[in-house]
């Protein structure tokens, strides 16, 4: 346990400084990134299959002992979440890897591989992190490699919405770094174990303040209503690949944060109303927001903040039922989500369009990519039998049974917030591939481009590896019942964290 545990964010930073090193070496990056994200994916197996056997595993970096020194911790919830992520790192990377040198400037191959393996080791570490200074340095590690996937062939666009994704971006981190400060003042620890337990012993003024900074800190991260203006104008402006990185991942690493944070250091119902209330405001003008834009990469973007909003309605109901919805719809978008970007490139690299008025036609030109498109774009709606209708089921059978006005309230806003996105997903459907092509806008090629930045064989790579991901969207749905269980069992142990603790604080290293 003392290599596996710490493996998954190893690998990727060590694969990233041999990337950096062989930078000038393209044909040994696609080959090494690759390799780094299929041993990161078996470690990430090997530690659910031990979480399994095993439960909580707590691993204490240098042979320092909790809380003194760096923990890593995996359990049920963390390893979940961990395989997930580096199954999607992995396949978008290989996406990457069929397009080649498409959408890079000349030199900028060699910046892209080390900063996106520097990124998978955030997503890692973020996972693992035991104590909230390393959940602090798994952001800024996750940040600093946005920063320059964000730019990468910068655009006058592409740089504006950098600046406003590094400003905001900057002020969170300053606001993390003011709460991590606040909350040792107050406790003298950092161990999430730890404070666990002293956090309870703090005049409710107090731990409420520190509640409400988090919800704060993890609001803007993760694009929470009213926090969320920053994401809709950002993530559009990036490479797709890239775009696909960050809304699978980025947001949904926020929500980890902020479960884990809230529900072992503030596991209290009194400010469950405030999340609730997030909820219903974040699922409703997320998805009012992509029925008025015409770009495909805003509307994605604008339903990616309104399907946070289930999640966080998960975590303000507080309840076994609740967060097993929530981790269930987090597996579930991850994947959906990086789906219907890496359609959308796809899309892009067949027409040269992401605009609605001027697409057109899709269907008639490749029922490949219509069928590609469908499949997660009625998952995402909730449509059965797909992986989102099961996620979102099981949040509204959650909402109902919570017995509260409050829970029915944001439950009927969540129904209506499918609806609204299955609109928004037939508007792109019934635009983009099934009217015929506007008039004054040139026909594609029947055939995709073959040239040096985007070869026929690497349009299949780029086929191959969506399909994948759809299938991948559907197995979640068919693996529902075990899937299920697994987030059950995760649910209960956040809501009860003595295995947490035990582990971490047990004075034996597993």
């Amino acid at each position: 346990m003392n290599v596996l545990v710490p493996l998954p964010f190893v690998l990727p930073l060590l694969g990233a400084a041999l990337a950096m090193i062989s930078r000038r070496r393209e044909t040994w990056l696609r080959v090494l990134a690759p390799l780094v994200g299929a041993g990161v994916v078996a470690a990430a197996g090997g530690l659910v299959a031990a979480v399994a056997r095993d439960g909580v595993i707590a691993v204490q970096v240098g042979g320092w002992p909790a809380p003194l020194g760096i923990t890593l911790v995996a359990d049920r919830l963390s390893a979940l979440l961990l395989v997930v992520s580096a199954g999607v790192l992995l396949a978008i990377m290989l996406h990457a890897v069929g397009e080649g040198a498409g959408g890079l400037g000349r030199h900028e191959p060699g910046v892209f591989y080390p900063a996106y393996l520097a990124l998978t080791a955030g997503v890692c570490l973020l996972f693992l992190a035991g104590d909230l200074f390393n959940l602090f340095v798994a952001f800024e590690v996750m940040l600093a490699s946005s920063y320059v996937l964000m730019t990468l062939t910068p655009t006058a666009e592409r740089m504006r919405a950098g600046m406003t994704y590094t400003v905001v971006s900057l002020t969170s981190s300053i606001l993390f770094l003011t709460a991590l400060g606040l909350t040792y003042a107050a406790t003298g620890t950092v161990n999430l174990a730890d404070l666990s337990a002293r956090v309870e012993a703090l005049p409710p003024g107090t731990r409420s303040a520190l509640g409400m900074l988090f919800l704060v800190v993890f609001g803007i991260k993760g694009a929470i209503v009213p926090m969320h203006l920053w994401l809709p104008d950002a993530y559009p402006a990036a490479l797709t690949k890239v775009t696909a990185v960050f809304a699978a991942l980025l947001t949904k690493a926020a929500i980890y944060a902020l479960i884990r944070v809230q529900t072992l250091l503030f596991p209290h119902e009194n400010g469950s109303w405030i999340m609730l209330a997030l909820a219903a405001g974040t699922m409703l003008i997320g998805t009012l927001g992509a029925l008025t834009h015409d770009d495909i990469h805003r509307v994605f973007s604008f339903t990616l903040v309104g399907h946070i909003g289930y999640m966080l309605f998960g975590l303000g109901l507080f309840s076994v039922a609740g967060l097993t919805g929530a981790i269930l719809y987090l597996v579930h978008h991850i994947v959906v989500q990086a789906t219907l970007f890496l359609v959308s490139d796809l899309m892009q690299g067949r027409t040269g369009e992401t605009s609605l008025h001027r697409l057109g036609g899709l269907a008639r030109l490749s029922s490949f990519i219509a069928v590609l498109f469908f499949v997660p774009a009625m998952s995402v709606s909730g449509v059965p039998p797909t992986s989102g209708f099961v996620a979102k089921l099981a949040l509204f059978q959650a909402g109902l049974g919570e017995g509260r006005p409050l829970a029915y309230a944001v439950t009927g806003v969540a129904v209506l917030a499918s609806v609204l996105t299955l609109m928004a997903m037939s508007r792109i459907w019934t635009l983009g591939f099934w009217r015929p092509r506007p008039e004054g806008v040139p026909e594609p090629p029947a055939e995709p481009p073959d040239d040096d930045s985007y070869t026929r064989g690497g349009v299949r790579v780029m086929q191959s590896v969506t399909a994948v991901m759809v299938v991948a969207g559907l197995l979640i749905a068919v693996f529902a019942g075990p899937l299920s269980s697994w987030s059950r069992r995760a649910a209960i142990d956040l809501l009860d964290p003595s295995a947490y603790r035990q582990a971490v604080l047990g004075g034996e290293s597993r």
